[in-house]
């Protein structure tokens, strides 16, 4: 299981803005900015998001790569992979796959992909065998 991700972006108030637009529908929040003059040297400055009691999305500036990195944020069901995805366009994301059922991984398997502002793959997921309902 992950603890954390750091993901590089050309703007980071603009990635901000779009990431506290597009996952609040998943209940993550935008809630620490980490001074990178805290941390050992030659650490970035970070704006993290979480969840739960728990950071684990930061962004920080930096080179993109779209092609390094895919992500995918869990959602407790497909009202809010739906909501998420409505969210991600309206602030600014790119269509890449419209919510459904995505048979080829499973028929439980419902998901909503969009691009975000750098380009970057982001996928919004509700496994129901996951969540116990």
């Amino acid at each position: 299981m992950l603890d954390h991700i750091f993901l590089s972006v050309k703007n980071v108030d603009a990635a901000v803005q779009f990431y506290s637009q597009a996952l609040a529908p998943l209940g993550i929040r935008n809630r620490l900015d980490y001074d990178g003059k805290n941390g050992p040297p030659g650490h970035p400055d970070l704006k993290g998001f979480g969840a739960q009691g728990r950071m684990f999305f930061w962004l920080r500036e930096g080179a993109v790569d779209t092609r390094a990195v895919h992500v995918g944020f869990v959602a407790d069901s497909c009202d809010a992979v739906d909501a998420a995805y409505a969210a991600a366009l309206a602030a600014g994301a790119t269509d890449a796959g419209a919510p459904g059922a995505r048979l080829h991984y499973d028929p439980r398997y419902y998901a909503a992909n969009v691009r975000d502002l750098d380009g970057y793959s982001l996928e919004f997921v509700y496994k129901s065998w996951q969540h116990g309902h």
